[in-house]
């Protein structure tokens, strides 16, 4: 029903329109609740030695700070459930509690793993079918992690793509503007004020830099 045949209706009765309500804007309303909310997913990246492996991620919707759980080429239900576990317990060592996990209908996740989410009090909402807007922050992070990094370089064992992803994560956690957070980085640290020499230091040999003020 479109807004002129509702506008009709309305005139038709004498009804006036709906008074404007008093509250937060739908910007303001999303941010909000994204706080205890998290979303999961998986990506994967071929080496140059001709083998797979897949990296599940969390990342949180209020801040968008990443958390890589694990690099694996075999992603089945029990390495998820142990990885899982380790993420939950992090968090209830520093008493942090989620509301919301978002993922999609991956057969990899299996119920242990939601069981291991539902223990800390989070509600899992999986995503419709083929549907990965419905999972866009971490659809974006994937893209991100790719375009800046991963499609420029050439992995050769787990253990390279581990330190690769290490420092990535901390690079977009720590460093890198996001322009739905004021171009501000996830994790952001209050810059002190003043002039001086500016310090350029170089992550991966030269392929992502970051600046600040030199001491």
């Amino acid at each position: 029903m479109s807004k002129s045949s509702v506008a009709s209706v309305l005139r038709r009765h004498g009804l006036p329109p709906a008074p404007r309500r008093v509250g937060p804007t739908w910007t303001e309303f999303l941010r909000a609740q994204a706080k205890g909310i998290v979303a999961t997913d998986f990506f994967s990246v071929d080496i140059v030695l001709l083998r797979r492996y897949y990296i599940l991620f969390v990342i949180e919707l209020e801040r968008r700070v990443v958390h890589v759980l694990g690099v694996t080429a075999n992603p089945n239900g029990p390495w998820v459930t142990q990885v899982a576990r380790n993420f939950c317990a992090e968090l209830e060592h520093t008493g942090r509690r989620l509301r919301f996990l978002i993922r999609d209908r991956d057969t990899k996740f299996t119920t242990n793993f939601d069981n291991v989410f539902a223990s800390i009090g989070a509600e899992t909402i999986l995503t419709p079918v083929r549907s990965p807007k419905a999972n866009a922050f971490g659809e974006r992070w994937v893209r991100t992690v790719r375009e800046d990094c991963l499609d420029h370089l050439l992995v050769i064992s787990k253990r390279h793509l581990k330190q690769i992803l290490d420092e990535y994560v901390a690079h977009y956690n720590r460093a890198r503007p996001h322009r739905s957070l004021d171009l501000t980085p996830p994790r952001h640290a209050a810059i002190p004020g003043g002039v001086g020499d500016i310090r350029r230091r170089d992550i991966r040999g030269g392929l992502i830099h970051e600046y600040d003020l030199a001491a």
